[in-house]
This record gives structure tokens, sequence and C-alpha cells, in this order.
């Protein structure tokens, strides 16, 4: 783990729009159906990789 703090973030990007049925990725918020089944394992480093992409790609997104 790198000494630079990493950003404040919420627990999980989970917005309760919650579906994988079509692809992998959920539409709430832009976790595969694996970063979704593996957070709460997931290291800080990890989950901040996770967002960052995530929230790249414009998600988390309540309307689904």
């Amino acid at each position: 783990m790198s000494d630079e703090k990493l950003p404040e973030r919420p627990d999980t990007p989970c917005v309760a729009v919650c579906s994988t049925t079509f692809d992998d990725v959920c539409r709430g918020c832009g976790r595969t159906y694996i970063e979704v089944a593996h957070w709460v394992s997931m290291s800080a480093d990890e989950k901040e990789k996770v967002w960052e992409r995530i929230l790249a790609q414009g998600y988390p997104r309540r309307n689904g």
C-alpha cells in the first residue's frame, strides 16, 4: 500500500439500483458482479482503483 492518502469515499458505491441481468456490470454502481461479490474483502487500494474507473465512466447512477 502506498503512503499516499486515499480519498474519502462512501463504504460502497452501491446506490440500490442493482442489476446485472443483461450484462456483467451493475447498471447502478458500475461494478462487475465479481467486484460486487468481493467488495468486502478487497483492500483499500483495490477499492480505490474500482472507484476511479466507475467515476470516470459516470457511475454511480441512481436512475439506472
